[in-house]
């Protein structure tokens, strides 16, 4: 992020204008262990299946298929991955206590036409020797993914550049949902949203179906192309994950929608209701 060269700006500048630690700025990750890939990768299969399952679950059903698990090493690359779960518990989206949180919109909300509610989140995806992080934007009528960015860390700035993506290509939303994760919490991110007076929606701690239609699709992305295929780096992720939202969007008929596809939809080449 901060760059080596003849900057007239210090290190200490540079670093609180990111608003960083100067200790970050020499900072080298170790990464995570070739098991702990492995492991999140089985966590990341478990949660998509069963997304009400907790620490102590995913533990035990591990500890069931021969793995040697405790729960704080299972915590830990929860937290890593930016799994939630659905039950009231420590916010695994690093929630920052400064933040302002918004009051969640969506309950009891007829949800009947094209942008009146967007919604956004962040989601784990497996590499060969390693892991990035994806985020994407869905119209929650249509069910279409407005844009997405993959990251090799789960900042609020490329949720930012996915966010202003879909705002320049599409008309602007009524609602916006997201989590309480500090990349959306943060003062960056929501004044994107105030600036064109979008109302800002936010799930109640913990409670992940409070944003299902973001929800739905990951597991539908996991099931449907991530996991069927071995991703050596970031470039070959990009590649299969725009095909395959090439596809959702425009070719994939969903049961939902009455076996249109999400642009059909979107377009208005038909009506459906659909349920907050």
């Amino acid at each position: 992020m901060i760059k080596r060269n003849n900057s007239p700006l210090t290190i200490k500048m540079r670093c609180e204008l990111l608003e960083l630690p100067r200790s970050s700025y020499y900072y080298k990750g170790r990464g995570e262990t070739s098991e702990n890939i492995m492991l999140m990768e089985q966590i990341d299969k478990i949660h998509t299946e069963h997304i009400t399952w907790g620490s102590r679950k995913i533990r035990d059903y591990l500890r069931n298929e021969g793995y040697k698990v405790n729960r704080k090493r299972i915590q830990r690359l929860m937290r890593k991955m930016e799994i939630q779960v659905i039950y009231p518990k420590k916010n695994l989206s690093r929630a920052n206590q400064e933040h302002k949180v918004y009051p969640y919109l969506l309950k009891d909300l007829d949800i009947d036409h094209p942008n009146h509610v967007w919604s956004t989140d962040i989601t784990y995806i497996r590499l060969d020797h390693g892991f990035v992080y994806l985020v994407a934007v869905i119209d929650w009528y249509s069910k279409k993914i407005l844009s997405w960015e993959l990251s090799n860390t789960a900042d609020r700035f490329f949720c930012i550049d996915s966010l202003e993506e879909a705002l320049g290509k599409y008309e602007r939303p009524e609602i916006f949902n997201t989590d309480q994760g500090s990349q959306f919490t943060s003062p960056d991110f929501t004044e994107v949203l105030k600036s064109r007076k979008i109302k800002i929606s936010m799930d109640g701690k913990g409670r992940a179906l409070d944003n299902i239609a973001i929800e739905r699709f990951w597991r539908t992305l996991k099931q449907d192309e991530i996991y069927l295929h071995e991703y050596k780096n970031m470039q070959e992720a990009r590649d299969g994950i725009k095909k395959f939202i090439t596809e959702y969007n425009s070719v994939r008929p969903h049961q939902s929608l009455n076996g249109k596809t999400p642009d059909m939809v979107y377009y208005g080449e038909v009506k459906q209701a659909v349920p907050a």
